[in-house]
């Protein structure tokens, strides 16, 4: 996987975070850059994790789903780009405790990283230097997630349903493009 793929890869992923980010930024009265580093943290730290936990996994199943790795990553990441294009159109603002602490952090972290972890079972078919893949991912998903925060404060409900179809639309792509490429049009 060449940098720019996963670059166009890890803001599709960030996506959630970043819609998330922008709900929190939304959710505070006045926004202070411990709240954006909060975010930062929590969101970009679950973003290098996951793809790293589904990478162990997907190493593991690798011989036995070889000959289909292609299609289990076109679609993974078509239902995750499906439903984040989904979650875009619901209408509505979304509700968000204020509270940057661990237990409001940590669900939120967990639940904007799952389709990271489908990603990296897709890393372990595509072999991809994981360690670099997951740092890359981390830092970009910080830096998102951080400027989502002061987005919300700044922009509002906008913000969050268009990066979330940029990101449904991204991770769509990048799965037709795997495929693609192992069915030999690319």
């Amino acid at each position: 996987m060449q940098l720019w793929e996963l670059f166009v890869l890890a803001v599709g992923l960030s996506m959630d975070a970043f819609a998330v980010s922008v709900c929190k930024g939304l959710s505070v009265g006045r926004v202070r850059p411990a709240h954006a580093l909060t975010c930062g943290a929590w969101f970009g730290g679950f973003q290098a994790l996951m793809p790293l936990t589904g990478w162990l996994l997907g190493v593991r199943l690798q011989e036995l789903i070889v000959s289909i790795d292609h299609w289990i990553a076109f679609i993974l990441l078509c239902i995750i780009g499906v439903n984040m294009i989904r979650g875009s159109r619901e209408e509505g603002e979304e509700d968000m405790e204020a509270s940057f602490s661990a237990k409001a952090m940590a669900p939120l972290a967990v639940a904007t990283s799952i389709d990271a972890l489908a990603v990296g079972v897709t890393f372990a078919f595509l072999q991809v230097d994981i360690v670099p893949a997951v740092l890359f991912i981390g830092v970009i998903t910080f830096v998102l997630s951080s400027v989502g925060v002061w987005a919300g404060s700044a922009f509002g409900e906008k913000s969050r349903a268009r990066a979330e179809l940029a990101g449904g639309i991204i991770l769509i792509l990048m799965g037709t493009k795997i495929l693609l490429e192992h069915l030999g049009v690319l």
